[in-house]
């Protein structure tokens, strides 16, 4: 059931063997092509870079297999987009430049990125980490901090276990999707989060049917 507050728990693709995590990731792909998650990247990208010829670099955390970092390759050719993930299964399919690394010691000099950017990653973490995470976020970044993730609510809860029968979710997914909605965020909850860590112009969208939201906070 979902609550009036954030419940963490144990994701089983935290520990899945390389070929399960692998089917899961290929469920997370398909849920961000057609549910929402790049099209929400294509617009808030739109705001800031208004020609596909513009150069930027983004650093995509948490980027899994690197379907949201593929999606703006294809779309903005001359862009560097830069995949880290803590697993390196997760990382195979995604494309160079890449690296497994700690979102909490990332090993990047202040302002190495454009854009820092993350997808359905903060829900893992408690508030005091998400703030930490924001703050390492806001050192690397020059323009702006960027995050797509979950809004708490029945209909996000219901919906994997429900098109069971229309999408043949892996197990993983089955299992996961409910937990990480139950970890996610109402709107204010994440506006307050980002405001705690100093990240001031900060502003969150809701994003429906989706049940998404999505973070901007310009750093200029």
């Amino acid at each position: 059931m979902i609550g009036h507050e954030r419940v963490i728990a144990p994701e089983l693709l935290d520990h899945a063997s390389p070929d399960a995590a692998r089917a899961n990731l290929r469920d997370l792909v398909r849920i961000n092509r057609y549910l929402g998650g790049h099209a929400i990247l294509r617009h808030i990208m739109s705001d800031f870079v208004r020609s596909k010829d513009w150069h930027f670099s983004l650093l995509d955390i948490g980027a899994a297999s690197g379907d949201m970092g593929a999606m703006l390759r294809h779309r903005y050719p001359r862009a560097t987009i830069t995949s880290l993930d803590r697993s390196c299964v997760h990382l195979e399919e995604a494309p160079h430049p890449k690296l497994a690394a700690d979102a909490f010691m990332l090993p990047f000099a202040a302002h190495s990125f454009d854009f820092v950017f993350s997808s359905l990653f903060l829900h893992h973490f408690t508030e005091d980490q998400i703030i930490e995470l924001f703050r390492n976020f806001r050192t690397v970044a020059r323009r702006a901090v960027l995050a797509i993730d979950l809004e708490r609510g029945p209909l996000a809860y219901y919906f994997i276990p429900a098109t069971k029968w229309l999408f043949r979710w892996h197990d993983i997914s089955l299992h996961d999707g409910p937990v990480s909605v139950r970890a996610a965020f109402k709107k204010d909850e994440l506006l307050s989060l980002a405001l705690r860590a100093g990240l001031d112009q900060a502003r969150v969208n809701i994003h429906r049917p989706w049940a998404r939201l999505s973070l901007v906070a310009p750093l200029r």
